[in-house]
């Protein structure tokens, strides 16, 4: 009776499945995640996720649009706590324990998720200049009402822990045709709305030049600042991202 309860000793103290973190700073849209063959949408990074332990190693990718695909190889390695299979269980137990995969673990607890831009085909060409936008170039100065400078897209931020402040400006690398901002305070986290840039001087030619700053301040915690490419958020009719806020240290 006793080898009977013992028999899996790996999988009754580890479970079959062992946690990994998974992360990517850049990223600050949705992917597309398959684990073992399972699918998981929506999902932002870091996130943690559960792989199948065994002596096969885990295959993970990654997808989002405008992304090549991220691939992560979850290698295992023996499992030190199937050790007390042979104590409570014997040879045994520690043998079907090593029959099934049981005693092994990934080889670490967090892993990098590779994913990177894809780059525009050589015969990428510009889109036309629509009828209520002005021929030409615009400025600052004289801006010409163009529909990218009142694009509507979604705006998603979230943080942890919430309640965060969020404050938003415009950085421009061509400030002859769009202007940079100061800070404007925009609303608390959770924050979702369907709302426009209002960046005058906007066109789909220099939005690639241009990026929205999102920064989250809460009392206690540090400051944290996310760049958002102007072109990407048009592309994919958003602009979201989750900041994960670290205590400040205590002053002494």
């Amino acid at each position: 009776m006793g080898l009977l309860l013992c028999s899996s000793c790996a999988t009754i103290f580890n479970g079959s499945k062992s946690k990994i973190t998974l992360t990517n700073d850049s990223m600050t849209v949705p992917v597309e995640l398959t684990v073992d063959g399972e699918r998981k949408s929506d999902v932002y990074f870091p996130v943690q996720v559960k792989v199948k332990r065994g002596f096969k190693p885990s295959e993970i990718t990654a997808q989002a649009p405008g992304y090549e695909d991220g691939h992560v190889t979850v290698r295992k390695k023996f499992n030190a706590t199937t050790l007390w299979n042979i104590v409570l269980g014997g040879i045994p137990g520690f043998a079907v324990d090593a029959g099934t995969g049981a005693i092994t673990k990934p080889d670490s607890e967090t892993y990098y998720v590779p994913m990177q831009r894809k780059e525009e085909p050589a015969n990428y060409v510009e889109l036309p200049v629509r009828a209520s936008e002005p021929a030409g170039r615009v400025s600052r100065d004289t801006p010409g009402r163009t529909d990218l400078e009142r694009t509507i897209v979604r705006w998603y931020f979230d943080s942890d822990p919430r309640g965060a402040r969020i404050f938003w400006r415009v950085i421009s690398s061509v400030p002859a045709e769009v202007k940079n901002t100061n800070e404007t305070y925009l609303m608390t986290t959770p924050f979702e709305e369907t709302r426009s840039f209002n960046i005058l001087g906007l066109t789909y030619e220099n939005s690639r030049d241009v990026q929205i700053e999102i920064k989250v301040s809460k009392r206690g915690y540090e400051d944290q600042i996310k760049r958002f490419n102007v072109r990407q958020a048009i592309d994919q009719q958003e602009i979201s991202g989750f900041f994960e806020l670290v205590p400040k240290e205590q002053q002494y």
